[in-house]
């Protein structure tokens, strides 16, 4: 089976393109065209995989780069997208064109091909501040940024090709996840590579919203289940870790297991507009359970801390810390 990947070039994505080599897929991995000649993450992918995959370079905003890239394939994992909630503010219009528009060349591709799945990555800020927990796929959708707003348009597309021309997609919605490669706008490898770097006040946005952190091998197995499984056309399947923490828990926790005594000082440059900020999140992930027999290996709390382990480790490593500007807010 032949499978390509958009996004491969990045943080999920690139974890995602060597479990499929690993299980034996046959790996297009879609990275971001630049002149550098860059691969992102796959540059330093899991020397057991290297060579191993097939790279396209293109952008998801071009439709005859996306179709090219489709030809001869079976399946597609559509992650390619911005994510940056702050960088949404001041630049929406590029998060219409990659993650809508892009998403809406995936699909018309596919449907035009006769792609026999699709799976498109959603994300749990679609849902905004909790309403009530945990959190199904039933729960209203709340544009709270314009980040979360382009990927409801986004999921409401992919959504759409399946009722109006029963093209096999099905909608994967993550909980936040986490693990070694993230970028540091995110927060826990912004707490973990601060104190790596030496640093013992921790520059923070907002310390009382709480999240579901997946682990990102959980996210990943949970696109190659989504993809094997029929039941999943035409839906929207939860994946998170049945955990919820705070921020500042999160940030003491992770100090605690550096062995590190750290103080917090609030950056108002991270803080949301508070009608923006998204203050809970916390996933019921009992349909991914029931239609594709999926659950988290590194789920509750304990499940939390082995995941943390392995990113602190990840971050340790010199050489992976050195690719980081800890000394800045990455927005």
């Amino acid at each position: 089976m032949k499978v390509l990947v958009t996004g491969a070039d990045g943080f999920i994505g690139s974890h995602l393109t060597e479990l499929l080599v690993k299980q034996g897929y046959d790996v297009r991995a879609f990275v971001l065209y630049n002149s550098f000649n860059t691969w992102g993450w796959l540059d330093h992918c899991d020397p057991a995989v290297k060579n191993k995959f097939e790279v396209f370079a293109g952008d998801i905003r071009d439709p005859h780069g996306v179709k090219t890239a489709m030809k001869g394939c079976d399946a597609v994992l559509h992650l390619a997208a911005l994510i940056a909630i702050p960088y949404s503010y001041h630049s929406p219009d590029t998060y219409v064109d990659t993650n809508v528009k892009g998403t809406l060349n995936i699909v018309q591709a596919a449907r035009e091909l006769g792609v026999q799945k699709v799976v498109h990555t959603s994300t749990s800020e679609v849902y905004g501040t909790a309403r009530f927990v945990p959190i199904t796929e039933e729960h209203p959708l709340q544009g709270q940024s314009p980040y979360s707003a382009s990927k409801i348009g986004a999921d409401q597309m992919a959504l759409s090709f399946y009722s109006a021309f029963n093209t096999p997609v099905a909608v994967l919605r993550p909980f936040n996840t986490y693990g070694p490669r993230q970028s540091a706008r995110a927060v826990i490898p912004t707490i973990i590579s601060q104190i790596a770097s030496g640093q013992t006040t921790i520059k923070l946005g907002a310390l009382t919203p709480t999240r579901d952190f997946s682990f990102v091998e959980d996210t990943a197995r949970g696109f190659i289940k989504a993809m094997e499984t029929d039941a999943t056309n035409g839906t929207v399947t939860n994946i998170g870790s049945g955990f919820e923490i705070s921020v500042h828990d999160t940030a003491k926790l992770i100090a605690s297991l550096m062995g590190k005594n750290i103080h917090f000082e609030l950056d108002e440059e991270r803080v949301r507009p508070e009608k923006s900020e998204v203050e809970r999140l916390f996933a019921s992930y009992e349909k991914a359970k029931a239609t594709m027999g999926w659950e988290p290996l590194f789920g509750g709390e304990e499940g939390f801390k082995k995941g943390l382990v392995k990113t602190i480790e990840w971050f340790l490593d010199k050489e992976n810390l050195a690719k980081y500007k800890t000394d800045r807010y990455n927005i």
